[in-house]
């Protein structure tokens, strides 16, 4: 694999549109925003599970297993697993947005409307993940280009249209800035915590590191070149939404529609608004659909080493994971209830934001903690990548990590939800969700254990001679 191929795999995991009108009231400081994460979480995080996967086959359950014992690996794989369930409501909610604008944009910010569509859609995609890979596996693709690359570049190509045609900009001269965000004490902090989860995913491609070429010098050029993919992406159509809808205007799910909604106005082409819809709406269905069986695979695979019960280790004639899917979408169907019963339907979709970066940092933590323990108690397993400065990489990714959790309990600007009622939700969410693996463990029995684990899921990896002969040898952490 080239590292040019590998770069856009990444990328392609990890840029979305959804998170864009959150950053685009800050105009040209959201630049500042975008980066700064990606220098202390994204880079991180892709380094070092680069040589975790280098080093062990197997993901972060094998990874943090080696490092720190079963149940911290059992814990982990159940944070990635679990923070992703609560993603879906999040990202159908964007869903819902968009659709609304195809018939009544008003019904964006009903909360019933909503509810309702986050069940139907996620179901109905569960029904075609229950398939198998062949029901879904070329959706990807195209949804991604249809729902992430054509919008980002429409954004950007019609806001060009849009100020040629004399229509007026609500984002100030870039001489006048600021590029920097106002600095409002602890919720400046919580604006650069709500991009962790704009990078999260990092680590998803880190597993194919040994099929590249020389490893060791291409794969850093490859997280170089995803990085300013993937700010490109993120920055320009930020700053095409800042220049067609005010900062005080801009609504976190129909943000992106907002803006196509006074371009495509201004140039006098206003179904166009519905045609970006449709698209974005393709986008969300093919990602909900390519995602759901996903990670419940991987929580599949540690269940059948004697971490579930015989039930939930049990697939369908199409080798899915029925029941696992079956339970995540119950979860689904309780956090979708919710945006029916909550007035507010923004507060609820930070809500489930935050809880899925809270959830997700959690496993960051652990995997920054074991990449640096391994390095200590496995100097001599064979890595076909190895992190440069893995101490002070390691250290700046967990930080940054646990900075952002604690940050992320501060009550965003906006919520009506009181500083009280906000912490207590999100963490009662936290620990409603995340504590499962260590009570299933306590309860385990040996039946459990229905076939033998792969020995190679433990085993270190042996990289092939290209890789290990180009090794580059970091210091210890």
């Amino acid at each position: 694999m080239s590292w040019t191929t590998m770069a856009i795999l990444i990328a392609t995991a990890v840029a979305s549109v959804r998170g864009l009108p959150a950053m685009a009231g800050y105009g040209w400081a959201s630049i500042f925003l975008y980066v700064l994460p990606a220098i202390v979480f994204m880079i991180p995080v892709a380094l070092v599970a680069a040589e975790l996967a280098s080093g062990w086959k197997g993901g972060v359950f094998v990874w943090v297993k080696e490092a720190f014992g079963e149940r911290m690996g059992f814990s982990a794989i159940w944070q990635q697993w679990i923070q992703n369930v609560v993603w879906y409501p999040a990202q159908l909610a964007f869903f819902a947005s968009a659709l609304a604008y195809v018939f009544n944009p008003a019904l964006a910010n009903n909360g019933l409307f909503t509810g309702l569509v986050i069940l139907v859609v996620y179901w109905f995609s569960t029904l075609i993940a229950f398939r198998g890979v062949k029901a879904f596996a070329g959706v990807s693709k195209w949804g991604f280009i249809a729902g992430t690359i054509v919008p980002s570049l429409g954004l950007v190509l019609f806001a060009v249209l849009f100020l040629s045609s004399g229509g007026h900009s609500s984002l100030p001269p870039a001489s006048q800035g600021p590029w920097l965000p106002t600095w409002t004490g602890l919720a400046s902090i919580v604006l650069i915590v709500s991009n962790f989860l704009s990078y999260a995913g990092m680590e998803m491609n880190a597993v194919h590191v040994n099929e590249m070429d020389k490893p060791g010098k291409n794969f850093p050029r490859a997280i170089v070149l995803a990085a300013i993919i993937i700010l490109i992406v993120f920055i320009f159509p930020t700053l095409a939404i800042s220049v067609g809808v005010p900062a005080s205007s801009i609504n976190l799910t129909q943000g992106v529609l907002q803006a196509f909604d006074v371009f495509f106005t201004q140039i006098g082409m206003p179904w166009g608004t519905t045609v970006m819809a449709l698209l974005i709406v393709f986008g969300i269905l093919a990602s909900v659909v390519t995602w759901i069986p996903g990670p419940s695979k991987g929580l599949l695979l540690v269940g059948r080493q004697g971490y579930l019960p015989p039930s939930l280790q049990k697939t369908n004639k199409n080798d899915m994971q029925v029941p696992i899917m079956v339970i995540q979408g119950i979860i689904v169907t309780v956090l979708a209830v919710l945006f029916a019963v909550v007035p507010n339907v923004q507060s609820v979709f930070w809500i489930f934001s935050a809880m899925a970066v809270q959830l997700y940092l959690i496993m960051y933590m652990m995997m920054f903690l074991a990449a640096m323990r391994l390095r200590r108690t496995h100097p001599d397993v064979k890595r076909g990548f190895r992190t440069p400065a893995m101490g002070l990489v390691g250290w700046v990714g967990f930080l940054a990590s646990l900075l952002a959790f604690l940050i992320g309990f501060v009550e965003p600007e906006g919520s009506t939800m009181g500083q009280l009622g906000y912490t207590l939700l999100l963490l009662g969410g936290i620990i409603g969700l995340g504590i499962w693996p260590f009570i299933i463990i306590l309860f385990r029995k040996e039946s459990w254990l229905v076939s033998p684990p792969e020995s190679h899921e433990h085993e270190p990896v042996t990289p092939p001679p290209s890789a290990s002969a180009t090794t580059t040898s970091g210091p210890t952490a």
